[in-house]
């Protein structure tokens, strides 16, 4: 049996799906299983899995039975023979050396839960300027409700049965599913903690789910509700950081400058502290979201995408 089960949905991918596998056959850890699940893609992502799996068997193609990433997941889930399951977008890579250190990890019974520190990059790794930071100990409901830390799917390995039972991903999230999830398992008492290697290169794009702020903002809310069932509210603190960062993205992915500037006002009278410290961060953004008025989409996506 595979020490772990690897799940990969993919839709439209075609342009990144054989590097993102190529980063995961590059794993120092080799005992695994690959699951690439067919999320109705309209491209030949399908053919180029179909091609990898032909020269490496460890790689498995299914069709999900439902439309969405979140049903692709809990369906790769479903049909896992691990015990360990990790999750993968498929324009993300994997540092080498990330199973490795995960199979050290979960030797320890009480951890239900892995991520790690993540780069960001546009074209290659190679152009990462920034890396996200990992807290000290167990993951919290107020940890997550600020600035997320594991940030994306890819970077998430869980014990197999703790998902199910927490009934997985919930299939009507479109956004911030993964938030919403997490809420669940730490609300729940199940420990969560983070490894300060980096394990993941995340992509940024700035067109797709990503780019769609209103939606990202309404995925919000559904988490936040679910954290409400566990009687913590969000702070004045986490919402002026969830601006600050709806405002760099924002800047990304080519909202209107108005946007930029409507996150930001908001955040800073949510808590002007949280939002503009640390100053590389906060009054970053603020400046930039004032500048952007005079900047081109190019420039403010060059000065934010990582």
């Amino acid at each position: 049996m595979p020490r772990f089960s690897i799940i990969l949905p993919f839709h439209a991918a075609a342009q990144t799906i054989a590097a993102t596998i190529h980063s995961l056959q590059a794993q120092t850890f080799e005992n695994w299983e690959l699951i690439c699940i067919n999320d109705r893609t309209p491209d030949q992502s399908d053919e180029i899995v179909a091609a990898m799996a032909l020269r490496d068997p460890r790689i498995r193609l299914v069709v999900s039975p439902a439309f969405g990433p979140s049903e692709a997941r809990n369906h790769g889930a479903k049909i896992a023979r691990s015990d360990l399951i990790a999750f993968c977008d498929a324009d993300d890579l994997w540092a080498d050396r990330k199973l490795e250190e995960l199979d050290r990890a979960f030797r320890a019974p009480e951890v239900a839960g892995i991520f790690g520190r993540i780069g960001f990059f546009c074209e290659t790794p190679a152009d990462s300027r920034t890396q996200s930071t990992v807290p000290s100990g167990a993951l919290t409901i107020p940890q997550l409700l600020a600035e997320n830390p594991v940030c994306t799917m890819s970077n998430l390995t869980l014990r197999r049965d703790i998902f199910l039972a927490a009934g997985g991903l919930d299939p009507d999230a479109v956004h911030n599913e993964d938030l919403e999830l997490l809420i669940r398992l730490v609300g729940s008492g199940y420990r969560i903690e983070g490894l300060k290697s980096l394990q993941v290169w995340y992509r940024t794009v700035v067109t797709g789910l990503s780019a769609d702020l209103p939606a990202m903002f309404a995925g919000r809310q559904r988490a936040l509700r679910t954290a409400a069932r566990f009687g913590v509210h969000a702070s004045s603190e986490s919402e002026a950081v969830y601006m600050r960062y709806l405002a760099r993205r924002a800047l990304r992915v080519g909202a209107t400058p108005h946007d930029a500037l409507r996150y930001t006002l908001a955040g800073v009278r949510q808590d002007p502290v949280a939002f503009l410290l640390p100053a590389r961060r906060g009054l970053a953004t603020a400046l930039a979201s004032v500048l952007a008025f005079v900047l081109t989409q190019k420039q403010r996506h060059a000065l934010f995408s990582r």
